[in-house]
């Protein structure tokens, strides 16, 4: 087993011993109140239940405003015979309309309004579940501050450079 002072490098040691008796212990994360939430679907991916294996698209979503921002919670869509029209309904909020585009990305900045409801399972675990969303809009993509300025320059010396 190693030592901590071999995996600081020397002298960074002491610095990390004072943040440690310094810093408070973080608090587990709970489970979001429920309520609505404006937030991003920053991901989609076919999945399974860990269970019983049954095929879902997992949605995720990022709070954007208000004390629990930043914070992330997911969505399971069923992708079985007897709630496909549920699936439906929310997938087709997000434009699909056949299971094929479920192996392609969302479009990016999907803004929702979102409905949480709160849910204790047998064993007494507590965890959100979606109730409902409504799909806002499209936000813009962040800036890439290091992005070129002038892309339109770019883009035509790259569409030179592919016929050359």
């Amino acid at each position: 087993m190693g030592k901590l002072s071999d995996i600081l490098g020397g002298g960074d040691d002491d610095r990390l011993r004072q943040a440690w008796a310094e810093s408070e212990t973080a608090e587990d994360f709970k489970p979001l109140p429920a309520g609505e939430y404006v937030a991003r679907i920053i991901g989609g991916e076919l999945s399974t239940s860990k269970t019983k294996g049954t095929p879902a698209y997992k949605l995720t979503f990022k709070v954007l405003e208000g004390d629990h921002a930043d914070r992330q919670f997911w969505h399971d869509i069923w992708l079985t015979p007897a709630a496909l029209p549920m699936a439906k309904r929310d997938l087709g909020k997000l434009g699909v309309e056949n299971l094929e585009q479920l192996e392609n990305p969302l479009p990016p900045g999907i803004r929702c309004k979102v409905k949480l409801a709160m849910r204790k399972d047998d064993d007494g675990a507590e965890y959100n579940r979606v109730r409902r969303f409504e799909v806002w809009g499209i936000d813009p993509p962040e800036t890439d501050a290091y992005a070129p300025t002038n892309t339109g320059e770019v883009h035509c010396r790259v569409t030179a450079w592919l016929f050359l």
